[in-house]
């Protein structure tokens, strides 16, 4: 019998927003749902919008890194900077760092994450997107959410996890190619932390399960600095998690959001600010911030998607949202000093390198 894969994929990018970065426009949204539906290359989407970005979800059988899946996300996405161009909206075509598309949109500046699988008799999974931060913001949740009993508590009760997860994290400083490496948890728990502290170098890329050897999770690893050698904006990464089953719970993988742990961004990328859980469509605002991630739950059958739920549209999540305001309230109190920036190695805006290399030349070494 011959099984056909279901593949996921996930494009995602700014190209145009109201007041700044603050929220696509409806007619920008508009036009992206437009194009992808007038193609007829995919029987089953979904067009979203987190913070200032526009995220086209694709179910297909195509495989990933197809070139008519990542031409139809490119083109989708130009159409609407093209919309943003014409209402005059900030930011216009902002993540498309191309000037045309060459057969895969990773490298081009959008984020890209996508799964292949043969379906389950029921495939539930859940989408991240997150705006105002980098691929490392999803370290610590994929963390908890796949190595932590605190918060998968599956590990404990579970034989379909009981020899839990490798991890392929990426070396994201290491720009002339894909420099990876596979760890195992439990055995390699340790060193699996030792590298997911330094979320702006290394990055969970995937997660697969170590009985089946099926791949549970897909995460976007670009950093727009490496590929345009200058601030563009920030990353704003994408993650695709299957759940249920060998796989953690929808719950145990949105347990770790609570914690709203601190993640570079905010304002101009340069800062420090709480991880906020917000709905579907929510603007930015506080401090070009703060940092955001919305999750969306589907199911697919036969390459086709169940209608979308927002899993942090809920009373709980009211909760967390106050306490994101806190801590983003009591780190931005703190200004420029000290860990409320990121470190210089991190500072994406030109001005102050500059201004550092000459002040540089003022310096004196006193005898």
């Amino acid at each position: 019998m011959v099984f056909i894969k279901t593949t996921l994929s996930l494009i995602k990018a700014d190209v145009g927003s109201i007041a700044g970065h603050v929220v696509p426009s409806k007619e920008l949204v508009k036009a992206v749902k437009a194009h992808v539906k007038s193609s007829g290359i995919v029987k089953s989407y979904y067009v979203f919008t987190t913070g200032d970005d526009v995220s086209i979800l694709m179910a297909h059988n195509k495989g990933k890194d197809n070139e008519d899946i990542h031409k139809l996300g490119w083109d989708a996405l130009e159409r609407g900077a093209e919309v943003a161009k014409e209402q005059g909206l900030y930011g216009a075509g902002q993540d498309l760092l191309a000037d045309a598309f060459s057969g895969n949109v990773k490298g081009l500046g959008p984020a890209v994450a996508e799964i292949e699988f043969e379906e389950r008799p029921n495939e539930p999974f859940v989408v991240f997107a997150a705006d105002k931060t980098d691929p490392g913001a999803y370290n610590l949740p994929l963390y908890l959410g796949f190595a932590d009993p605190m918060h998968n508590s599956g590990l404990m009760l579970s034989p379909k996890m009981k020899k839990g997860f490798k991890f392929t994290i990426m070396d994201v400083a290491h720009t002339t190619g894909d420099k990876i490496i596979e760890l195992k948890c439990p055995e390699d728990l340790y060193d699996i932390a030792c590298l997911l502290r330094d979320n702006q170098r290394y990055v969970v890329e995937s997660i697969h399960s170590n009985i089946t050897g099926e791949q549970a999770v897909s995460v976007s690893t670009t950093r727009l600095h490496n590929i345009a050698g200058k601030y563009t904006g920030k990353d704003d990464p994408v993650c695709i998690v299957r759940v249920q089953g060998e796989f953690p719970a929808t719950g145990e993988i949105l347990s770790p959001y609570e914690i709203c742990h601190y993640v570079a961004g905010f304002m101009r990328g340069s800062h420090t600010g709480p991880l906020m859980p917000v709905r579907s469509h929510s603007t930015i605002s506080f401090f070009d911030g703060p940092p955001i991630v919305s999750a969306h739950g589907f199911c697919v059958h036969n390459g086709v998607l169940t209608e979308a739920i927002d899993l942090f549209d809920h009373p709980f999540w009211d909760h967390v949202r106050n306490k994101a305001a806190d801590k983003a309230i009591n780190i931005r109190e703190q200004g420029f000093s000290g860990n409320a920036m990121l470190g210089m190695n991190e500072l994406e805006y030109g001005g102050i390198k500059e201004k550092l290399g000459k002040l540089e030349k003022k310096f004196i070494v006193r005898k």
